[in-house]
């Protein structure tokens, strides 16, 4: 696959994606622990299959490592879904996001002792900037909102707001931590993307029974959603399943080129 088809997959499968999770957040908007269950375990099950052969290719990288990986990847998917929960518009959600490197640039200045080019800080300062403004447009939307009801409903609605931004900022900079931990590894024992990604899949799965009783709820109020009929195979199914089992097909090409670079 040359450059151009896999970025242009890469954009593609990201806008879809952000689509379809928006069309169950909009339903429901404490979904994030069922999302990101079900992605890990779309991943974890590919991974076992076509990766470890089922189990019998023993890991390149010694799995105490994985395990350090494993808690910071955890953390992240599940407080950048979580942070949905409050106040946290879909735009400003895929913005944040999308601030990585900046995240990567300060923790490689005080981790690792890089230095960068000025054209690369001009870069980042235009990226910061665009996420600032985007960022007090945000908070804006949630005054107007709130603004609404009571003053005492506006001021819990925009501190919920800010937990949420707070929450955001924790996971980019735990994810450029473990970006930097995973290029260490990859430096001394190197470099083994697809068993990265199962591993940091599959371990993880047994902490989804903190949050079991949310992930079994939601599954009640997606089987409560409206059935539809799917053509090609002739059965009927709620839509927000289809929608789910989209949002992770989608998600599946980004979480691969993360653990590519």
């Amino acid at each position: 696959m040359g450059t151009a088809s896999a970025v242009l997959l890469v954009f593609v499968g990201c806008c879809s994606n952000v689509v379809f999770l928006e069309l169950l957040v909009r339903e429901f908007p404490g979904c994030g622990n069922i999302v990101t269950f079900a992605q890990f375990v779309f991943i974890a099950l590919e991974g076992f299959i076509f990766e470890t052969n089922f189990g019998r290719k023993k890991p390149s990288i010694p799995i105490s490592n994985y395990f350090i990986m494993v808690t910071m990847f955890f953390t992240v998917s599940v407080i950048n879904n979580y942070a949905l929960n409050f106040n946290i518009a879909m735009p400003l959600h895929m913005i944040f996001r999308s601030g990585s490197l900046i995240a990567n640039m300060i923790l490689g200045i005080i981790i690792l002792k890089k230095r960068y080019s000025a054209s690369k800080y001009l870069s980042i300062a235009f990226v910061s900037a665009g996420i600032f403004i985007c960022t007090i447009m945000s908070a804006k939307q949630v005054h107007d909102v709130s603004s609404d009801g009571s003053e005492e409903h506006g001021f819990y609605a925009f501190m919920f707001w800010l937990i949420g931004i707070a929450m955001l900022t924790f996971a980019l900079l735990m994810s450029a931590r473990m970006g930097i931990f995973q290029e260490t590894l990859y430096k001394k024992y190197g470099k083994h993307s697809k068993e990265a990604l199962f591993y940091n899949h599959c371990l993880p799965l047994p902490g989804f029974l903190l949050l079991s009783t949310d992930i079994y709820n939601h599954c009640i109020l997606f089987n409560q959603s409206t059935p539809v009929l799917i053509s090609m195979i002739g059965l009927t199914m709620p839509i927000m399943w289809i929608y789910l089992l989209m949002n992770v097909i989608t998600q599946y090409p980004f979480t691969v080129c993360s653990f590519m670079h």
